[in-house]
């Protein structure tokens, strides 16, 4: 009995964790391109996640002005809660704003109704602050259960992942770590994954994503592409 209640566990979690492989590259670049965030040839996408936070998200809004340059926020609700100033800002500034979830966690176990009610929760809260009913979804550690995935569908968003990641989040990172981790990926349809927060990273880890997106914005710029949200990227419906 004991070992067929655990290979029913197991089962379970397999398929809660089934539609998780998205955040594989491989399987991104073939299975799931539209989740994966690929889209129009000539541009990029740029994203962050985990704001909006007082300590760092108007440094980033500055320096996208003075690089004249929009982007995609994904929120986290709880975040936003503390700062809703700072989710009007972003839209006020032509940013366009994601959903992050509610809180950041690793959904490790089965929990549909906690899934849907968080995603909505923090789904309401940034169309009530910011002015604008979110499009976009992404999971946290990029993990699409599929207790989120149903959610995300039920609620009208659209997932996205991404297809380069600037490796931002650790104590080690440098501007330099990142746009080298970004360089290779930095072609056309490319969807990019930064952070504006270190809430969830290592502490003072942002300044290397912020340190990173003028060499970030000058490469797309020599490659002639052009750098923007994903509400200009061109994912198909």
């Amino acid at each position: 009995m004991a070992a067929a209640a655990g290979a029913t566990a197991a089962g379970v979690g397999v398929l809660h964790l089934a539609t998780a492989v998205t955040r594989l590259p491989a399987v991104g670049r073939v299975a799931t391109r539209r989740t994966a965030g690929h889209g129009a040839a000539g541009h990029v996408a740029l994203t962050f996640d985990d704001g909006p936070d007082p300590a760092s998200t108007p440094d980033f809004l500055a320096a996208l002005d003075a690089l004249g340059v929009r982007a995609t926020f994904f929120v986290l609700g709880s975040m936003l809660e503390r700062s809703p100033d700072l989710g009007r800002e972003r839209v006020r500034h032509g940013h366009e704003v994601g959903v992050h979830g509610w809180h950041h966690r690793r959904p490790l176990y089965p929990r549909p109704g906690r899934d849907l009610a968080e995603l909505r929760a923090a789904a309401e809260a940034a169309a009530e602050v910011c002015g604008v009913p979110p499009r976009w979804y992404r999971p946290p550690y990029g993990v699409l259960s599929s207790g989120l995935a149903a959610a995300a569908h039920r609620l009208g968003l659209r997932t996205v992942l991404w297809t380069a990641c600037g490796r931002d989040w650790t104590a080690h990172a440098s501007p330099d770590s990142v746009y080298r981790s970004l360089r290779p990926g930095l072609r056309g349809g490319a969807t990019v994954l930064l952070h504006d927060s270190d809430c969830t990273s290592a502490p003072g880890s942002w300044r290397s994503a912020l340190g990173a997106l003028p060499a970030v914005a000058g490469r797309c710029a020599a490659l002639g592409l052009v750098l923007g949200p994903l509400r200009d990227h061109g994912l198909a419906a």
